[in-house]
């Protein structure tokens, strides 16, 4: 393997399981249950799920900027206990002592993913990064895998792919390239299909024994 692909939101830095949380609280208040399975066809993607499914459980109007407003709102209320999920900053340091690439694929904007980076002090271990406001289609189209492919100028067998959700998997998997399937507490109950190899987290197994085990 010549370069590692990883996701950001969710298997980076878990804002996902925020995310559900403060949504999950709105949506009580227009009379609708939201489930984790719901939720999971969001997370990777955009939150269009959760809007149609709002649409046909909302027990009163809803405007939906409104409600991402409030949503983003909540949020900033937990960002500062954010922290990197276990095992990144090891897999980082290994892949840079083992000269692979490094890139990144998130369907988020690249203001968004850089603000984490530079937080945690990890944005310059990126050598190519490719984000939601740079392409037509997000995850689970695989154009973002496409264009760090191509920008890191291998085929995508020469490299892997680190994702937590089902949406990131198809989209690498469409892409060509394997992928590692590393859930967090929101995609843990996904029925995830046809990754090369599912982790509890990072710490499970080293970035050497990763990269061992699917080459052979």
């Amino acid at each position: 393997m010549k370069a590692v692909i990883f996701d950001f939101d969710g298997l980076i830095v878990d804002t996902e399981s925020i995310w559900f949380d403060v949504f999950q609280e709105i949506l009580q208040e227009y009379g609708v249950d939201l489930s984790l399975e719901t939720f999971s066809k969001c997370v990777g993607s955009t939150d269009d799920a959760l809007y149609e499914h709002m649409e046909i459980h909302a027990t009163k109007p809803f405007d939906r900027m409104e409600i991402d407003r409030e949503a983003e709102k909540r949020y900033q209320d937990f960002v500062e206990e954010l922290v990197l999920r276990n095992g990144v900053l090891d897999y980082l340091k290994e892949a840079k002592r083992l000269g692979i690439h490094i890139g990144l694929a998130s369907s988020s904007g690249m203001d968004w993913v850089k603000r984490y980076l530079t937080r945690f002090g990890i944005l310059s271990y990126f050598d190519v990064m490719w984000t939601g406001d740079q392409v037509s289609e997000v995850k689970p189209d695989p154009e973002l895998y496409e264009r760090t492919i191509d920008s890191l100028q291998l085929q995508p067998e020469e490299a892997v792919v680190f994702e937590d959700s089902g949406n990131g998997l198809l989209a690498a998997r469409r892409a060509g390239i394997p992928c590692v399937v590393v859930p967090n507490r929101v995609t843990r109950q996904i029925s995830f299909e046809g990754y090369a190899l599912k982790l509890s987290s990072m710490e499970e197994k080293s970035l050497r024994e990763v990269l061992a085990y699917l080459n052979n």
